[in-house]
Formats: structure tokens, C-alpha cells, sequence
């Protein structure tokens, strides 16, 4: 497959396995030493640090849904540095037909690996929210 084409697969696994609560294939599209900025007031580095923080902040939802754009991947050799708009829908946990919208970019740096490719640095740029 072409390496634009894994990278979007990796992005697509990354929204599914969130929605999906799936945390093993969600950490599976993680490098573990991945940084993730823009998500918490400092960054949050390591995998495993990355999907405690992810679960913790998903018992705030109901059902979630992150509906991705196509991924516009520039690939050199070894590394890929990826854009990915999406729009995100949290149901809130304990409300009656509360919902949280976000629209935002993923700037998501990758790496090639033995295991494929994977998230060296992802970083959400917000562009507006709303809660209704």
C-alpha cells in the first residue's frame, strides 16, 4: 500500500479505536516515547501516560464520534508529517441530550517502524468548540 495511504489507515484506526473505547488498539498507533501536545495544559509524553490520560478524559463522555478528513500525508522516507482536520461529537456523561462539538487539525508527526507506521508527536490545533 502506499506509505500516504497507511498513514491515513493509522489516523482512521486512531479515531475508531477511540470511539470504539478499543485502549490496545489505540496505543498500538502510538511510538512509545510519542508526545502529545495540545490536549492538556503541558505536554503529555510516553504511551502509556498518553492513554491513561485518554481514558481518564473519556469518563467525562457518553458515545463519542471523531469524523476525519482525508489525511494530507508528505512522506520522506522513514518519517511522515500528516494533517488531519476532524469534527468531534462527545456526548456528556450525566446530561440529558448534552453534547460537546469540537472542530480542530491534527498535526501528527509519524515514524516508520518495524510494526508499521506509528505517532511520534501529535498535537491538536483547536479551531472552536461548543457545548450544548
Amino acid at each position: 500500500m502506499d506509505d500516504r495511504l497507511e498513514v491515513q489507515e493509522v489516523m482512521l484506526r486512531y479515531a475508531a479505536a477511540v470511539d470504539d473505547r478499543d485502549f490496545e488498539a489505540y496505543a498500538a498507533v502510538f511510538a512509545e516515547n510519542v508526545e502529545v501536545i495540545g490536549f492538556h495544559a503541558e505536554p503529555i509524553v510516553g504511551r502509556e501516560a498518553w492513554v491513561a490520560y485518554v481514558k481518564d478524559a473519556l469518563a467525562n463522555f457518553g458515545a463519542t464520534q471523531h469524523m476525519l478528513g482525508p489525511t494530507l500525508a508528505n512522506v520522506d522516507g522513514d518519517r511522515a508529517q500528516c494533517r488531519t482536520d476532524l469534527q468531534a461529537v462527545h456526548e456528556l456523561a450525566g446530561r440529558t441530550n448534552g453534547l460537546f462539538v469540537l472542530w480542530a487539525t491534527y498535526d501528527t508527526d509519524m515514524l516508520r517502524t518495524a510494526g508499521g507506521w506509528k505517532i511520534r508527536c501529535h498535537r491538536l490545533i483547536r479551531r472552536a468548540a461548543r457545548e450544548w
